[in-house]
């Protein structure tokens, strides 16, 4: 028997949560971006006026403004987005316990077991769960149906906004193959250029296309595409309690002016840090290496990691390492655009046992008392926001904004296998 899988995609999701506080400019094209001030001022996310102007996400404030001068720009707020991302979630999880979030506005639904709870349509779980996030949240979802994850997806994304789509088996090669190829998941410009080559444009050129010669040209890639195509592809979804956890946590930030000298780079490195102890904890989590990636104004990166004595979330350690990073592969008055700090090698907090040393026995009580320090900053942090309480070295600090793409991860899972079977 054929599974029931849904996709339900956010509409415009990060301009739609900003309308709710603006509902005066939903009729207006809106974008929401970076700081247009900073270096890096670019467009997140756009509602359907803006798009009618072919306002385009990640593209600059200043290319979108000479398309559409009456633009609206509304500046982002994350931390409200996660928030109504978990709400809408939470509605997902009344129809099924099988809720695999794909990304801050996208999640997969298997509701093979429970449809017969609610009428044992598709098409009809998917209006009203369209429903009941319109009316609870303000916010329209399109939400593919179809008996893989792939096509589900496939099913959003084929109309909105506000819509349901069904793909069926006798359906999809009508409705799907016709489409170009770099519609279907996975097919980036890239692999769309290669697959040109062999005449490949269509989703349906890549299915009628022979398996095994797709393997010769793109490797193990060649032979998941050719299965997405001919509706082959079968992953379960995976809820999010089950999916595996991140392999590192890193925060960077892209300064208005270039940093000069080591109290600056101290400074800066101490406030990425902070933020990375933070999310550490959040997710009852400890690093046991640091990453430090440096970018110069020509936009060359490099990047210096290093293993820590024992497992930590304490700001201050990781500040300290990616310090003793930066002095060792970098001048002092050398120009930095952007910094990342990252923290590497994670362990759960439970497991992460320290070696204790005969030289530095007062090390574990220390990092202890550290680690009470900074639980109780989060709970400050909790009540009254974060810049209720911060390090002494952010009080004199320039404003900094988060490095764009549109939608920054608050963690950023790197094992995990790209695809639906992620």
């Amino acid at each position: 028997m054929d599974r029931t899988i849904l996709h339900c995609d956010l509409n415009s999701f990060y301009a739609s949560v900003e309308l709710l506080d603006h509902p005066e400019l939903r009729d207006r094209p809106v974008a929401v971006c970076g700081d247009p001030e900073s270096r890096h001022g670019i467009i997140l996310a756009k509602n359907e006026p803006a798009k009618a102007f072919q306002v385009k996400t990640a593209e600059t404030i200043w290319q979108a403004r000479r398309k559409c001068p009456d633009l609206v720009l509304l500046p982002a707020h994350h931390g409200k987005y996660r928030a109504y991302s978990q709400k809408v979630n939470a509605i997902y999880e009344r129809y099924t316990d099988l809720v695999e979030p794909f990304s801050i506005d996208e999640s997969w639904l298997d509701v093979t077991g429970t449809l017969h709870l609610f009428g044992g349509d598709g098409k009809a779980l998917a209006d009203e769960i369209r429903r009941a996030v319109r009316e609870e949240l303000g916010l329209t979802v399109s939400v593919g149906v179809s008996f893989n994850k792939v096509f589900a997806k496939m099913g959003s994304d084929y109309k909105k906004p506000d819509a349901t789509t069904v793909i069926t088996r006798e359906s999809f090669q009508d409705l799907l193959w016709p489409l170009p190829v770099t519609d279907l998941l996975f097919v980036g410009k890239a692999a769309a250029r290669v697959l040109a080559e062999y005449g490949i444009r269509t989703v349906g050129d890549l299915a009628r296309f022979d398996r095994e010669a797709l393997g010769n040209i793109l490797g193990k890639g060649g032979y998941t595409l050719h299965d997405y195509a001919a509706g082959e592809e079968h992953a379960p979804v995976v809820p999010a309690r089950d999916l595996p956890g991140p392999k590192s946590v890193g925060s960077g930030l892209t300064y208005p002016r270039n940093l000069r000298g080591w109290a600056e780079l101290r400074s800066a490195l101490t406030e990425l840090a902070d933020e990375v102890a933070a999310r550490l904890r959040r997710h009852a989590l400890k690093c046991t290496a640091v990453q430090v990636t440096i970018r110069d104004p020509d936009f060359k990166d490099i990047c210096r990691q290093k293993k820590l004595a024992a497992p930590t979330y304490v700001s201050r350690d990781l500040a300290e390492a990616a310090m003793e990073l930066v002095k060792a592969s970098w001048r002092e008055k050398a120009p930095v655009r952007a910094l990342t700090v990252t923290a590497q090698n994670l362990v759960e907090e439970g497991d992460a046992g320290e070696q204790l040393d005969l030289f530095a026995a007062n090390a574990a009580p220390r990092r202890d008392k550290l680690e009470k320090l900074e639980k109780a900053m989060d709970g400050i942090r909790g009540r009254f926001g974060r810049e209720a309480i911060s390090p002494a070295s952010h009080i004199h600090r320039e404003d900094r904004r988060p490095i764009p793409p549109g939608q920054p991860e608050e963690v950023r899972p790197t094992g995990r296998k790209p695809g639906p079977s992620s």
